[in-house]
């Protein structure tokens, strides 16, 4: 009787479906996500042209770097660990 309470526990557990490594993934490229949206920021002078807007770090780094983010967190979510422990019964 204690060994099946035993599976039991153990299927509940093996049913999340995140993992601490996922959390800790989609942090880091949440992060990522973040800085490219500040490297995309500008200054708020409207009042005269600033030819800084045409700069490759605002329109080339900032958004590639904001767009593997988002990416990045799709795989996060899905990222799956092989272990050993999945294969015990």
């Amino acid at each position: 009787m204690a060994k099946q309470t035993q599976n039991n526990e153990k299927i509940k557990y093996n049913k999340f479906p995140l993992r601490k490594i996922n959390f800790i993934l989609m942090a880091v490229f949440g992060l990522m996500i973040v800085l490219g949206f500040i490297l995309m920021a500008g200054s708020s002078n409207g009042e005269e042209f600033n030819p800084d807007i045409f700069s490759t770090r605002r329109i080339v780094v900032g958004p590639l770097l904001s767009f593997l983010g988002f990416v990045l967190m799709a795989v996060a979510i899905m990222f799956r660990k092989n272990s050993s422990d999945s294969n015990d019964k």
